[in-house]
């Protein structure tokens, strides 16, 4: 049976870890529509995944400069190159943490248990991420970390101390899987609450938690205070209040809830889905008219409705089997190591930038040197996937079965090809500005 095939028939592909004991088949997933089975895989959000985490690395890319690796040799390059990508890494933010809520709701098993939930979301965040603070460390962070900053960056709290040197202490990429980790503590609660809402309101729902993003850095500038720290990237926009409004987890939780709703809107049949290509359009519109609004506005505000709608509707294309640009194998081969990608992208652009003689580059130069660095982080967050990620996922998200007793032995039923939901390899992975 072709692949093609045992996606419409509602299976995964082989070599993937089978469901847990009395998660639902394919065969009885909940629809999104009267008649329509839900798919278990969304390939296509797969495949955008890998864009979202690269648009990260060319704006941590810009960072480089400001956080001590001087790999231009022009102020002039370097506040250049800042300007044209300087809201790119809160985009990829935005997508990320919409995109969490939408995979996971959209994979939720009502049999599921938030032990077993916890269990999943540990093992496929925590070994990555304390393996590449481990390389941080060593490739450049404990000559200039203490050991409280970089203990707080191994427990994942260090987003909750208004004070950039604690929130990107270490690795730099790795605050929003702090930020991440409250949304997944979160989850259990919050879909049970969100499933209650009845299907006509659904939307409404959407509007109000899309509201609250966007008012949420207005409201940082009106209610907390200045102060006199001003961020040196951005000069006339508070620490302290841009701390609030795209840092400190608890205003993230409503871009995490709107994925959740805008999941449960699409499942309900209640969405109305624009297409790929409109959505696509929307979402670049809203990153040019980013550069006509303040910081605080521009990373946290812009782009959240074009990245929802993008999202639903990359979703409604994998569920009525249309092509798409970002459903072909290379495109979720990237997006299945984005993950990994996003994590290590920062400590290895740092690493190539050493082992080349730790010189500044001309601005052509400089992208040769981003082009090698951008294969490198490839490579290695291949390896992370294939010898980590991957493996430790499989062996432990979900305990084993107690054998049980019975006088005679059932009568053995067809094992299903199947294998992972979408919620298990390709939900979460938070990225970070």
């Amino acid at each position: 049976m072709s692949t093609d095939k045992l996606r419409a028939s509602g299976h995964e592909t082989a070599g993937s870890v089978p469901p847990p004991a009395g998660s639902t088949t394919p065969s009885t997933t909940p629809s999104t529509a009267p008649g329509r089975a839900r798919a278990t895989r969304l390939d296509t959000l797969t495949g955008l995944r890998f864009p979202a985490a690269f648009v990260v690395f060319l704006y941590h890319a810009s960072l480089l400069a400001f956080l001590g690796v001087p790999w231009l040799n022009s102020s002039s390059a370097v506040t250049t190159y800042y300007d044209a990508v300087a809201h790119a890494g809160a985009l990829g933010v935005t997508f990320f943490f919409v995109l969490s809520g939408f995979v996971l709701t959209w994979s939720a098993r009502d049999t599921d248990t938030a032990p077993r939930f916890w269990r999943r979301r540990f093992l496929k965040i925590v070994p990555n991420y304390v393996l590449v603070w481990a390389l941080a460390m060593m490739v450049f962070a404990a000559p200039v970390t203490d050991f409280t900053i970089g203990t707080l960056n191994l427990f994942m709290v260090q987003v909750y101390y208004p004070d950039f040197a604690i929130n990107f202490g270490v690795n730099p990429a790795g605050w929003s899987l702090a930020v991440e980790a409250i949304f997944y503590l979160s989850f259990p609660t919050l879909f049970h609450w969100i499933k209650k809402i009845p299907a006509h309101r659904l939307n409404l729902w959407v509007a109000a938690a899309a509201a609250g993003i966007i008012a949420t850095p207005l409201l940082s500038t009106l209610l907390v205070p200045a102060g006199s720290l001003m961020m040196a990237t951005e000069p006339d926009t508070s620490v302290n209040q841009y701390f609030v409004s795209y840092i400190l987890p608890f205003p993230r939780v409503l871009d995490f809830a709107l994925g959740i709703l805008v999941a449960r809107s699409v499942i309900a049949g209640r969405w109305r889905n624009i297409g790929m290509i409109w959505s696509g359009v929307l979402l670049a519109a809203s990153y040019a008219v980013g550069y006509y609004t303040p910081p605080i506005y521009s990373t946290r505000a812009v782009c959240v409705v074009p990245a929802a709608l993008l999202i639903a509707a990359g979703a409604i294309a994998d569920n009525e089997g249309r092509f798409t640009l970002f459903r072909n194998r290379v495109m979720v081969w990237l997006g299945d190591i984005s993950f990994a990608f996003y994590l290590v992208h920062y400590t290895v652009m740092v690493a190539v930038w050493k082992l080349l003689g730790s010189k500044a580059y001309s601005p052509l130069e400089a992208v040769g040197m981003l082009a090698l660095c951008m294969g490198v982080a490839i490579l290695a967050s291949w390896a992370m996937f294939a010898l980590i990620e991957r493996p430790i996922t499989r062996r432990w998200s979900n305990p084993k079965k107690k054998p049980v007793a019975t006088t005679a032995p059932p009568e053995p039923a067809p094992r299903p090809l199947a294998a992972r939901q979408v919620g298990e390899e390709h939900a979460d992975d938070g990225v970070s500005a």
